[in-house]
């Protein structure tokens, strides 16, 4: 049985994502993902796919699966509290079923 749930996705450089691994946890997420991102807006190309010395200057699309839009938006309040304003991102909310959701709700379910 799919268990409802909202989606928080952050997309911002990769450099930020143990700060915002602390904020996630915090919160009392159970865990996140985050994988590569490459993308264009309002500062420009950002791009994984280009030699660097440095793995810092690309960006990344972290996922929360959270079981209330108050927590993903508290997530979301704080990260952009503390980063949008100095570096690039975005978050944004999406309604999800969790299909899995036996480790969603932990062992005694939902």
């Amino acid at each position: 049985m799919a268990k409802p749930a909202t989606k928080l996705v952050i997309i911002t450089e990769k450099l930020l994502l143990k700060k915002i691994a602390k904020i996630i946890e915090k919160s009392g997420a159970t865990g996140f993902t985050a994988v590569d991102a490459i993308g264009q807006g309002s500062r420009n190309v950002r791009s994984t796919g280009h030699p660097s010395t440095s793995d810092n200057h690309t960006n990344m699309k972290i996922e929360v699966l959270t079981d209330t839009r108050e927590m993903a938006m508290q997530i979301a309040d704080e990260v952009a509290d503390k980063f949008f304003a100095d570096y690039s991102g975005i978050a944004y909310l999406t309604n999800a079923e969790v299909l899995s959701s036996y480790k969603f709700c932990g062992p005694d379910g939902c």
